[in-house]
């Protein structure tokens, strides 16, 4: 009995030590855009309903990007290579696409990328507001876009 006590008097410290030390874990770089996003190819509506849920213009998750697509019901999703800090915001990197056969050959689907830059690879998110960010030089993308919240502000 006496040496269960003598272990635990000396172990609780070592414990408590080791759990100081220990640092807390960071998340991604991009965290901060975890969610639903609308606008972007127009004005962003009201984004705190419940509809604004029902048709997202973009998500963003910890892996993966996804957008509309203006010439399909499907979203494009975009597998995130890396994220990098940007003064005013992110730059992702995506991995390559392989070219879709069509009928036409090896191509590109026409809205891969987000058009910004002529890279289908690349895109820059520029932090506006808490719930607002752009995507600069992006053709396809020219508003910016709001964050989807669950109430109004």
């Amino acid at each position: 009995m006496r040496r269960w006590a003598l272990l635990l008097a000396l172990g609780l410290p070592l414990a408590g030590a080791m759990d100081a030390g220990a640092q807390q874990r960071q998340g991604p770089p991009h965290e901060w855009t975890f969610g639903v996003w609308t606008g972007g190819l127009y004005p962003a509506g009201d984004t705190g309903t419940p509809a604004c849920f029902g048709s997202p213009t973009v998500i963003f998750t910890r892996d993966v990007v996804m957008r509309v697509s203006v010439l399909d019901t499907a979203y494009r999703q975009r597998t995130i290579e890396t994220v990098a800090l940007q003064p005013d915001g992110l730059e992702f990197r995506f991995t390559p696409m392989a070219p879709v056969v069509g009928p036409l050959g090896n191509r590109m689907p026409p809205d891969a990328g987000f058009g910004c830059g002529g890279n289908p690879n690349i895109l820059r998110v520029e932090r506006k507001g808490p719930d607002e960010i752009a995507f600069p030089g992006c053709t396809e993308f020219p508003s910016t876009l709001k964050r989807c919240t669950t109430a109004a502000k």
